[in-house]
């Protein structure tokens, strides 16, 4: 490990513990006026040590950012330690309209509904309010319909780093324009807990 390296690592821990929240690179980068390789490097080698300590946090990366999470195994424990409330599962169709929002985002409530078939007003309203998905825009067309994508709780739920480790789906049928994917059943691993870092 380099000197410059070693010099900042305490107190990007203390940055990660502080924030609660993924900490983008970028953050990092400016704070400490170094260039983002050099922070992503930083960021890399704090998250080793801590992942073999095989302690009761880690260190986890979600897009462009890095964040505290307590232990998948040791989820229980921290619910019952802090009276917090499990939530439910998600059902069927919450599944259906996260995995149709995860593989083609950003997009509307009507492109889920017509991949779906069904109105999914209240699904996506429970899918908002459980933090896997979010408002990210306005479809530039008229009326400027909402746009939607998954969060970084949802990568954090599903045990990924990106959307680009998303496992590959089958295409069972084709829109006609050729452009689309329409009529596919993806499905994703059902979350374990809406936030490991938090709850």
């Amino acid at each position: 490990m380099d000197r410059e390296i070693g010099s900042i690592q305490d107190a990007v821990e203390a940055i990660l513990f502080a924030s609660g929240e993924a900490v983008p690179v970028g953050r990092i980068s400016d704070v400490f006026s170094i260039n983002e390789a050099t922070a992503e490097k930083v960021m890399q080698h704090l998250a080793d040590r801590f992942n073999a300590q095989h302690g009761g946090i880690r260190i986890v990366k979600l897009e462009d950012g890095w964040q505290m999470c307590t232990r998948p195994e040791f989820v229980q424990q921290v619910r019952e330690a802090l009276d917090l409330r499990r939530n439910s599962p998600l059902t069927q169709a919450s599944l259906e309209v996260l995995a149709v929002i995860a593989y083609h985002q950003p997009v509307t409530k009507a492109f889920v509904e017509q991949v779906r078939g069904v109105d999914c007003t209240g699904v996506l309203s429970g899918l908002i309010a459980k933090g896997l998905v979010e408002e990210c825009g306005r479809l530039n067309l008229p009326g400027k319909p909402l746009l939607y994508g998954t969060t970084p709780d949802f990568l954090r739920c599903v045990g990924i780093s990106s959307l680009q480790d998303l496992p590959p789906v089958e295409k069972e049928a084709e829109h006609s324009d050729g452009k689309e994917h329409l009529g596919q059943r993806e499905t994703v691993a059902e979350p374990k807990a809406s936030k490991e870092g938090a709850e």
